[in-house]
Parts: structure tokens; C-alpha cells; sequence
């Protein structure tokens, strides 16, 4: 673990976090103690450079400071990813020459939260298209839409959003990314109210012509996959983070396992669980997917900042045009690797954590939301398959 994970997160503050969690699971609301511990630690600066007011800290190291606070409270961890995808991609962009998101990073150096309205209902485009309409106003745009899955959605003080914009020719759309502040055309649903994740608060936001002024938009791009830095940091930092805190989830997971396989007894074998050679191999099981999933995450984070500082470090790789299927490759094989694990830790702990009582319970909640962010196991697959095989119908 490094020592920036240690500083932020001490073992006595997310044991607090540990207990907080119960609750807010149990009455589905959002941690705003947790927020606030976290922001007096200094997370909101963790991805902000040194000379610009914040910790400098790396992608590598944000990730491993999620994995342990998802090790605590999974909600807040989920939550704050929000705010470090968008800094971290902020400072990607930063790195290679953007000066208009230098803004952000100002920002969250100044202690505001970002979080991130990008998804909507269908499209599975996700960053590549918006259903939101972005219209030109003569400074900036006016965008109106629907933003689901938009964490921190009670507690954010800026919000990055996308729409499309219709082009000055038929047949030449584009998208505007841009940040927009809390108005009366920004509209927050109470709508949360899920299986697990629940204190993330992850509400649908309605736009009704919220403004991005001039100043405030980040970059506009193509409608379709394209390298813009602020988006490529956008969907790698994303896809990293994502897998992190769900790699964290399972790793606590297996934690309480051990815990439960050396006290819990086996009457008919008269032994504890922890010398049962089916439950130890279960518990291996779990520990060995979960290696697998740190050490290729731990790669390409590794090599984004590398990328992004252009002091690459021995084994770091540019990954040229696979970038992009490399991210969506380690979220895909780590959430489905947390969760495997997490299904063997239950089927080794026994029937007493099918109660709600129980953390692993909660935990096997909570790790299933990894199913639904993108990108998806079909759109996955899909991607890997038009590399290996080229496009449906393609000479052969």
C-alpha cells in the first residue's frame, strides 16, 4: 500500500467509515460525514499538481487510495471516483497542453467537488454521443437532457456534462463537454433507491438549458470514438478507477472470509473452517483472481501516467491505438473478477451471512453494481472482436 493511501486513509478513519456504511446502506443516504472527513484530508486535491495548490498525487496512487477506501465504505468510494475521474482527466489533459481545463484543477484545488453527468438512458455510446441537445448561445452553450447515474448527485458543487451540437453542415454533428454550476435549470431527482451502492446517491439530473459559459467549456469533439486528451483521460481514468474500487470491495471480502474461516468450527469434521480443504480452496480461489486483477490494473495505470508525463519508467508501454481496449479490458476482468470473488467467499462463510446483518452481505450488494457501469461485457467483447476480426462483413 502506498504511503499517500496511509496518510489520507489511517486504519482508525476507516474503521468510523466501516461503521458509518451500516447505516447509511440500511437508510439510503449519503455520507456526507465521510465527505467531510475526507475533503478536511485533502482528497478533493489528491490528483491537483503541487503547483497548483494540490497534493500531486498520481492516477496510480488515486486508485490504490480507492481500493482502500472501498475496502471501508464501497458508497463513498464509488462516489469520490466521480470527482477524481474528473481531475484526473483534468490532469491528463493538463499534462499534454490543455489549458482549458487548468479551471478544474484550480477548482478542486480550491476544495469544490466535481462530479460527472455523461450517462443516459440508451446511449451506449457513452462518451461518444449525447441524446442531450447542446445549443450555441453566442457565449457558450444551453444544454437539455437527462443524466442518469450521476454520483454525488446531492452534494456536488460542479458537474461536467456533454451534449451534441448540431453542425454547421447536415452530416457533421459534434459533441461540446463543458461544465455547468447548480441553477434553476438543473433539476435533481430522488429517484436512488437500489439493490446495492445505495449511500453513492447516484440520482438522475434534468437539464433544462443549464449554461456552459465560454470559459467553462473543456473541449468539443466528433460524435464517434476519437483521442482527445480530456476524453481518453476521461474513459481511462474512468475504467481504472472503477476497477479499483470493486477490486477493494472483494479484497475486504476475503478479508472477513479468513476471519470467519479461523473461528467458525465444522461439528462433523471437528475442525475450524481455516484447516477444511474445500474452504481454503475457495478462499484461494478468490485471492488468486483478485492478484491478477491489482497487477494488470497496476500496469496501465502505471503507464497512463507515464503517458501523460512523458517520463516513462522501466516496463511502462505506450499503448498507441489499444489504449482504449485496454481500459475497457481491465475494468471488464476486474469487476468480474471481484465478483467471482466475492461469490466464493460466501459459499465459504456459511449460512449466517445471508443476514443483513452481515458485511458480506452488503459487500455482495454492493460489488454487483459493477455489472452495470460501463463498459459492458457485450460492448467489451464487441471491441476486442472488430481488433481481432475487423468490422461485421469486412474483405476478408
Amino acid at each position: 500500500m502506498s504511503v499517500i493511501a496511509e496518510e489520507l486513509l489511517p486504519e482508525s478513519l476507516l474503521e468510523t467509515f466501516r461503521e458509518r456504511a451500516v447505516v447509511h446502506d440500511r437508510e439510503n443516504t449519503f455520507p456526507e460525514q465521510d465527505l467531510a472527513d475526507l475533503r478536511e484530508r485533502g482528497y478533493l486535491r489528491l490528483l491537483v499538481p503541487r503547483e497548483l495548490g494540490g497534493l500531486g498525487g498520481s492516477l496510480l496512487e488515486a486508485a490504490r487510495v480507492q481500493r482502500r477506501l472501498a475496502g471501508a465504505a464501497p458508497a463513498t468510494a464509488l462516489s469520490m471516483n466521480m470527482h477524481l475521474v474528473v481531475t484526473s482527466a483534468a490532469l491528463h489533459a493538463h499534462r499534454l497542453g490543455a489549458e482549458s481545463v487548468r479551471s478544474i484543477l484550480e477548482d478542486a484545488a480550491a476544495e469544490k467537488l466535481f462530479a460527472f453527468g455523461i450517462s443516459e438512458a440508451g446511449n451506449d455510446a457513452m462518451l461518444f454521443d449525447s441524446a442531450t441537445r447542446a445549443v450555441p448561445d453566442g457565449d457558450g452553450f444551453h444544454l437539455t437532457g437527462t443524466k442518469i447515474f450521476t454520483s454525488l448527485a446531492p452534494v456536488w458543487d460542479r458537474l461536467v456534462v456533454h451534449g451534441r451540437v448540431a453542425a454547421a453542415r447536415e452530416g457533421d454533428p459534434r459533441l461540446v463537454f463543458g461544465v455547468i454550476e447548480r441553477d434553476e435549470h438543473v433539476e435533481t431527482l430522488d429517484d436512488w433507491d437500489t439493490h446495492g451502492m445505495r449511500p453513492s446517491q447516484s440520482r438522475t439530473t434534468r437539464l433544462d438549458g443549464a449554461a456552459v459559459t465560454a470559459e467553462r467549456v473543456l473541449t468539443a469533439t466528433p460524435v464517434g470514438p476519437n483521442n482527445d486528451p480530456f476524453v481518453m483521460g476521461i474513459f481511462g481514468a474512468f475504467e481504472l478507477l472503477i476497477a479499483s474500487v470493486y477490486t477493494g470491495v472483494a479484497q475486504r471480502a476475503v478479508e472477513v472470509g479468513g476471519a470467519i474461516a479461523t473461528t467458525r468450527r465444522n461439528a462433523t469434521k471437528g475442525i475450524v473452517h481455516a484447516d477444511d480443504p474445500d474452504i481454503r480452496w475457495r478462499l484461494a480461489d478468490a485471492a488468486i483472481r483478485l492478484d491478477g486483477a491489482v497487477l494488470q490494473a497496476e500496469k496501465v495505470l502505471a503507464d497512463l501516467d507515464a503517458l501523460g508525463t512523458g517520463e516513462s519508467g522501466t516496463g511502462t508501454s505506450d499503448h498507441g491505438p489499444r489504449w482504449f481496449l485496454h481500459f475497457s479490458g481491465v475494468k471488464s476482468r476486474a469487476t468480474e473478477a471481484a465478483i467471482a470473488a466475492v461469490d466464493q467467499v460466501l459459499r465459504a462463510s456459511g449460512g449466517a451471512q445471508y443476514f443483513r446483518r452481515s458485511e458480506l452481505e452488503r459487500l455482495s450488494r454492493d460489488v454487483r453494481a459493477g455489472l452495470y457501469h460501463p463498459s459492458d461485457e457485450e460492448s467489451v467483447h464487441a471491441s476486442y472482436a472488430k481488433a481481432l476480426l475487423g468490422e461485421i462483413g469486412s474483405p476478408r
